[in-house]
């Protein structure tokens, strides 16, 4: 059987318009159809619907979908994405460039992504920037990393001390710096990551409860949580 230009194009229509379907299992097939056989022109659909999806599992493969098309063409969108005044499109197109791993990308992440209001998009730009950072650029990055330490919750500081400790070694100067700061938080976190560091089996909640213990005998007053 002879598949026609007008039989794929039909084909392409049909994928594109599941990715808009109300049903969440529709349009996690139609994302992955449109990554198992990729075409141009499914590339700024994927980011567009990436940037509004609701459902964990729809936007994970849309990013795989979006892997499986030529770097020329997803890059670009997704560096226009990171721009977006909407925060699921910076998270999601920051979270796919570091699936892609191209560091051509590496100019898109600013001090303001990495210090994001959001703690989403902040924590997407933290493990983008640690695939992207272009060799010799580490010091910087740790530093610039740094300067989040004691923001957010526990997941967000988790993910901010796992992307430190993916810098490796040259990390310590920077944590040495922040065991001394004068917020409670920021010492806590910062003698947890060097603790991760040094043990990264350690489990971030008992490096968290350690760094407690050690920052109320060596610093002023008590942790916070």
């Amino acid at each position: 059987m002879t598949i026609t230009k007008r039989d794929a194009d039909a084909d392409a229509v049909r994928e594109l318009r599941g990715l808009e379907d109300d049903s969440s299992s529709v349009r996690l097939r139609a994302a992955l159809a449109a990554g198992t056989t990729p075409d141009p022109r499914f590339v700024a659909d994927l980011v567009r619907r990436s940037a509004v999806e609701p459902e964990f599992f729809v936007r994970d493969m849309l990013t795989w979908a979006l892997t499986r098309h030529p770097v020329s063409m997803t890059l670009p969108a997704l560096l226009r994405e990171v721009r977006s005044d909407h925060a699921q499109a910076r998270s999601q197109a920051l979270h796919t460039l570091s699936k892609i791993g191209d560091r051509r990308a590496w100019p898109a992440i600013t001090p303001s992504l990495l210090s994001d209001a959001d703690d989403e998009v902040a924590r997407s730009a933290w493990r983008a920037a640690v695939v992207l950072v272009p060799a010799g650029e580490e010091a910087s990055l740790a530093a610039e990393l740094a300067t989040q330490l004691g923001r957010g919750e526990r997941e967000t500081q988790l993910s901010l001390s796992q992307a430190l400790t993916a810098l490796g070694d040259v990390i310590v100067p920077v944590l040495l710096a922040a065991t001394t700061a004068p917020a409670p938080r920021v010492r806590t976190h910062a003698l947890a990551t060097q603790r991760l560091l040094r043990d990264p089996d350690a489990g971030f909640e008992g490096a968290i409860e350690e760094a407690k213990r050690v920052a109320v005998l060596d610093g002023p007053g008590q942790e916070g949580r």
